[in-house]
């Protein structure tokens, strides 16, 4: 392990599964990640692998195939894949949200019916809010669904959906009125529904539609798509946790996961983007001397490596916090708001140390430099996390005037 972002008070079994990841991050992923990368191209024998190591059923119960591990490992195995390949990391996050969704608001039926599959991998879960003119306003979601008989008839156009063409099985959140009056508060009437497909692009079932990959200026290799529901039916049996109206709750209850997974994202490629800086420093020379015998890049890898730690234990304490099973909200909003600032800033750093070579496409930096501001988004916007950061304070500092 690095000297940096050292986490105290792991199992021994958690230092196992980090190892095991951090040399599969060695041996699988970095030697070939910058040119997937610049391909667009999927990483299959990546996921495979991951498949292999068990990594998909990580968080998902041992009665139900998987490992049964804390958040606070999966997020640890997040930062060492995405020290590797952002991208990769964001292909096991959604199914993650997803199992973590059916975990802990799934029926029974449904948790007997999709998480022994998704542990395996066979089933790749992606999730869907987001909406073309949405933004971070979710209460403005217009997809919706309407009851009819055994089945819910879903209509709309979803945006953003991360592992929309691979996955089989992605929850989606849309309004949903029935036994909702006209006046409930928005986030009342919204439902999410467990929505079965194939893989791949085009009509993967009848009345859905998954148009194409978005192009990206960075984040590639995993798919980014659309979702178009035109009469989609669903079995009333597909509501998460049988009960329509609940489908905000649920779904901010996964953003808590997805947050804390997007700060170890921001961790990992801050650490990765380090390592290139410091390694460069010692190998490229100026004036007769290594540059990183030069005063101002010592301080620029003081700050980074700074940087890099603060993230990391942001980052472990909003993990712990909600692996205690206390409202973790503040915790995780602070760890994705500082871990991805600070990324963009440690990378943008280590691209100013490598110089005019940083903009090349030989260097690695150049991919973490177009990938590093997806993370200033995913999850959230800095903006948003400033409200959530916000409104915690002031419940928890209520001034008693």
């Amino acid at each position: 392990m690095s000297r940096l972002a050292q986490t105290h008070g792991l199992t021994d079994v958690q230092q196992e599964i980090l190892s095991t990841v951090r040399d599969f991050v060695d041996k699988e992923i970095l030697p070939v990640a910058t040119e997937l990368e610049h391909q667009d191209e999927y990483p299959q024998d990546i996921v495979d692998g991951l498949k292999e190591l068990g990594l998909f059923g990580l968080m998902i119960p041992e009665e139900y195939g998987g490992l049964g591990e804390s958040l606070l490992t999966y997020a640890l195995c997040v930062e060492e894949i995405a020290r590797g390949w952002m991208s990769v990391s964001g292909i096991i996050n959604t199914h993650f949200i997803v199992a973590y969704m059916l975990k802990q608001h799934g029926t029974q039926e449904q948790k007997d019916h999709f998480l022994p599959r998704m542990a395996a991998g066979d089933i790749r879960g992606a999730f869907s809010m987001s909406e073309p003119a949405l933004g971070s306003d979710v209460s403005a979601i217009s997809s919706k669904a309407v009851r009819d008989g055994e089945e819910y008839v879903l209509n709309g156009q979803k945006m953003w959906l991360t592992n929309g063409g691979t996955s089989s099985l992605v929850a989606v959140l849309v309004r949903s009125d029935e036994g909702h009056p006209e006046g409930t508060a928005p986030h009342k009437s919204m439902t999410t529904f467990l929505v079965e497909k194939e893989p791949g692009f085009g009509e993967v079932r009848p009345g859905l539609t998954i148009p194409g990959k978005i192009d990206k200026m960075g984040y590639k290799g995993v798919d980014t798509t659309e979702l178009i529901m035109d009469g989609l039916r669903i079995p009333a049996n597909r509501v998460l946790g049988g009960v329509t109206g609940r489908g905000f709750y649920q779904m901010m209850d996964g953003v808590e996961v997805g947050r804390v997974n997007v700060a170890a994202r921001g961790c990992g490629v801050a650490q990765r983007a380090f390592e290139l800086g410091v390694r460069y420093a010692q190998q490229r020379h100026t004036f007769g001397k290594q540059i990183a015998q030069h005063q101002a890049v010592q301080f620029k890898l003081a700050e980074m490596a700074t940087k890099v730690e603060a993230a990391h234990a942001m980052m472990v304490n909003a993990a712990r916090k909600k692996d205690s099973g206390e409202r973790n909200d503040l915790e995780a909003g602070m760890a994705k708001y500082l871990a991805s600032e600070y990324c963009k800033e440690v990378v943008e750093d280590a691209f100013r140390i490598h110089g005019g070579y940083g903009f090349s496409k030989e260097y690695e930096i150049e991919r973490l430099y177009r990938e590093a501001p997806m993370l200033l988004i995913g999850e959230g916007t800095a903006e948003i996390q400033k409200m959530i950061i916000g409104r915690r304070l002031l419940e928890e500092y209520r001034f008693q005037g």
